[in-house]
């Protein structure tokens, strides 16, 4: 289905059409499934969340969201990044209570690039967007969204309403920035 397609699907959600919700999963589930795999994949082999696991609990939390007023696929796939970060810090901090050794180790990556890979704590990657948050809200979102939410930066652009060149310095900047505050490491 197109993203005109999905986009009603997600309006008529938002004016409390249950079966719209019906349609619209198995729409978006395959993408879902697709970045919560990626996230997974970065994670420790030890790590005990499965991507479906992910899928499923940011499904749930998507759909207990009664004040959303979904706008487009675009903006969707923002909010299901929001939430993927939320679940995989959650279980983070869970694991790092019981096991106190430095936590759940995830590659800041999102894929695209063909370098090695870095092992960062994704504790320490919270702190450090939430960090970039407070100081860039928009370079935060642009991580947010292209490293949790698996979102291109035409996705991410048209999802913050912003040029496809804006992203890419927002992402470059925001990229340099967590690798410096985090590792001291040169980006990759």
């Amino acid at each position: 289905m197109s993203d005109t397609g999905v986009t009603a699907l997600l309006a008529a959600w938002t004016d409390g059409d249950r079966g719209a919700l019906e349609q619209l999963v198995p729409l978006v589930y395959s993408d879902l499934r697709r970045i919560a795999a990626r996230r997974i994949r970065s994670e420790n082999r030890g790590h005990t969340l499965s991507a479906t696991a992910l899928v499923h609990e940011c499904y749930m939390r998507l759909v207990d969201q009664r004040s959303a007023r979904w706008q487009n696929r675009a903006q969707f796939f923002a909010i299901a990044s929001e939430q993927m970060r939320r679940i995989l810090v959650d279980h983070a901090r869970k694991r790092r209570a019981h096991k106190r050794d430095g936590g759940v180790q995830i590659t800041l990556d999102e894929g695209v690039a063909s370098a090695p890979a870095r092992e960062l704590d994704l504790l320490a990657l919270d702190g450090a967007l939430t960090e970039l948050q407070s100081l860039d809200d928009r370079s935060a979102k642009v991580v947010e969204m292209r490293f949790f939410g698996g979102l291109s930066i035409e996705e991410a652009a048209f999802a913050l309403g912003i040029s496809h060149a804006t992203v890419e310095r927002e992402w470059a900047s925001a990229r340099a920035w967590l690798f410096r505050r985090l590792q001291g490491a040169t980006p990759v």
